[in-house]
């Protein structure tokens, strides 16, 4: 049985956050999943906006309201950043599984690339797409 002093010390906390120099790659990675959670609130917009197509004019009226506010367009374009930033990551991620891309400083400059892209790609969706769809 164990010795009763040793139960109460405290458990260590290793790895503990501040051994780690923080960097592009590990906010690629929190920035990945938390895009992800995102997408899944992104996801039940786009099916109010399927079930407003698809119950009528006054229902997609609705819809569109709110979209084209202020509230609804910032909104919208978090939801293109989250895509297309969470769709780099995860190319990001898929290279890394084939085993490349582990050096560190390679990792971090992929990881501030796909950060620079989609911010570029989203405005480039936003300024191609506003008006003609």
């Amino acid at each position: 049985m164990a010795d009763a002093s040793q139960t109460n010390r405290p458990r260590p906390l290793s790895p503990h956050i501040g051994t780690y120099r923080w960097g592009a790659h590990m906010a690629a990675s929190i920035f990945h999943r938390g895009t992800g959670l995102a997408l899944a609130f992104g996801g039940v917009v786009f099916t109010w906006w399927l079930l407003s197509l698809a119950t009528g004019k006054d229902a997609y009226a609705q819809f569109e309201a709110v979209a084209g506010s202020l509230i609804g367009e910032l909104a919208l374009i978090g939801f293109t950043y989250a895509l297309v930033q969470h769709a780099l990551g995860g190319l990001r991620h898929l290279y890394m599984d084939t085993g490349a891309g582990y050096e560190i400083h390679g990792n971090r400059r992929l990881s501030k690339i796909i950060f620079v892209v989609a911010v570029l790609l989203t405005a480039l969706i936003w300024a191609f797409g506003k008006g003609h769809i």
